[in-house]
């Protein structure tokens, strides 16, 4: 058994090599494909709950939090890396995978325009399988510094709220 075949077991028992970090309630991983580079995946670390409702509340707002520091270290990271950095985009699917999780993509300028303002699942599928596309030992700038960025939002005080735009 592979970690693609058994992504949150093998994380839980340190086998998991796409893992970046491990985060309250969930695993940071890099995707398994990089067409748009920067994509990473949140898993949420008990494989056996398939629908976000099914945690309790507190654990909800924990994964939420989890996914908010894996999108803004995915941020930080990619506007650092590359000048045509766009924006983040968070999703909570679940259409395939049985097991909660969620996705961050990183969206450019050099995309090309009709997708521009589509959703991720509008590029064409075969990017998902691409060997051309496949994470790599080319991405290791890349994995290191979304997880330098993660280690530095988690160990930071978050306590405070951020400054109100214009003021």
């Amino acid at each position: 058994m592979t970690y693609t075949t058994d992504r949150i077991g093998s994380a839980l028992r340190g086998e998991n090599p796409t893992v970046l970090r491990r985060l309250t309630t969930s695993f940071a991983v890099i995707g398994d494909v990089q067409f748009l580079p920067g994509y990473c995946v949140l898993l949420l670390d008990d494989p056996d709950v398939e629908h976000f409702t099914d945690l309790s509340k507190p654990r909800r707002l924990a994964f939420l939090a989890d996914m908010d520091v894996l999108g803004e270290a995915v941020q930080l990271a990619c506007r650092k890396l590359d000048s045509g950095f766009r924006k983040v985009n968070l999703e909570i699917l679940g259409n395939t995978d049985r097991f909660v999780h969620a996705h961050i993509w990183p969206r450019y300028d050099w995309e090309p325009a009709h997708l521009i303002p589509r959703p991720v699942g509008a590029y064409p599928r075969g990017h998902w399988h691409e060997p051309r596309y496949a994470l790599g030992s080319e991405h290791k700038q890349l994995r290191e510094a979304i997880t330098a960025e993660l280690d530095s939002l988690v160990n930071s005080d978050r306590t405070q709220p951020p400054p109100r735009a214009g003021g």
